[in-house]
């Protein structure tokens, strides 16, 4: 039977474990992350000290992307010992009534990393189309002296996300925004531009990633589908009409402002990803 797998943070109680039994030890997430990696690709791990009446120790929730691995590690880990004296006891979550779970995208780096699992590390690419400063969309001139006194900057990204195994080609706009606390200083007017960048960039490529469907069959074998669920005006453009997306088109910016995963993986100081960023 084929499974379903969207780019998007697993909600299903299906796709989670719950293990308890642990024992006090340095390392103990890795060792946990290590052991259940093997069953396939995880999203998270988190060990908890136990409740003061549930006595001494640990437990931890593991989440899965696929359902079907989760439930082949559960039936393997369940009772065994793994890396301590004692065994563990290891369950899929049951669903909790009457709790709403709500469905994010997963941030830029999550993707890049389900997508290099399921359709390898040259199974796919992606393009920066437009990187566009839109601090002053609201000005009549948008000079530098107004975006400076307005103590925020906003850039407005457009990405291209390429399958070329199966056919498909989506694309996906995001829009960063940060406010600078001081705006005289130009170092900071700059470290906050450049973060903006990289926000944009990165959920532009979440974006783009929302489109996609990854059909994983038993036998291991990954088929790819166009979400068409999650369509946005901005697919018919052309690529020309995507650099000058907001001059042409004015289209509100409350619309690229995707609640997406929060980007903890973002690094100030990295460089930016080598997908050919324009020149602004």
């Amino acid at each position: 039977m084929a499974e379903v797998l969207a780019f998007r943070v697993p909600a299903g109680s299906a796709h989670t474990l719950l293990v308890w039994g642990l024992e006090p030890a340095p390392g103990l997430e890795h060792s946990l992350f290590s052991v259940f990696s093997k069953f396939g690709l995880l999203y998270s791990v988190r060990a908890h000290r136990n409740a003061a009446v549930a006595g001494p120790g640990y437990y931890a929730i593991i989440k899965f992307y696929s359902d079907r691995d989760a439930s082949r590690a559960q039936r393997a880990c369940n009772g065994q010992r793994l890396f301590q004296k004692s065994p563990l006891k290891v369950c899929v979550c049951t669903k909790q009534k009457g709790l709403q779970q709500q469905v994010l995208a997963l941030n830029s780096n999550k993707c890049q990393e389900l997508a290099n699992h399921y359709l390898g590390f040259n199974g796919w690419s992606s393009r920066i189309i437009t990187l566009q400063n839109v601090s002053g969309f609201d000005d009549e001139n948008g000079d530098l002296g107004k975006i400076l006194q307005k103590r925020s900057v906003k850039y407005l990204g457009a990405v291209e996300v390429t399958l070329p195994n199966h056919g498909v080609c989506t694309r996906g706009v995001g829009l960063g925004e940060a406010d600078i606390e001081n705006s005289e200083d130009p170092l900071e007017f700059v470290t906050a531009t450049r973060r903006v960048q990289k926000l944009a960039v990165g959920k532009a490529l979440s974006s783009a990633f929302q489109k996609i469907l990854l059909v994983v069959l038993e036998n291991g074998k990954v088929a790819v589908e166009y979400n068409h669920t999650q369509e946005e005006p901005t697919d018919s453009l052309t690529e020309e009409e995507l650099k000058g997306l907001v001059q042409v088109n004015e289209l509100p910016l409350e619309q690229f402002d995707l609640e997406e995963e929060v980007f903890s993986d973002l690094s100030f100081d990295d460089e930016f990803p080598s997908w050919g960023m324009p020149s602004n």
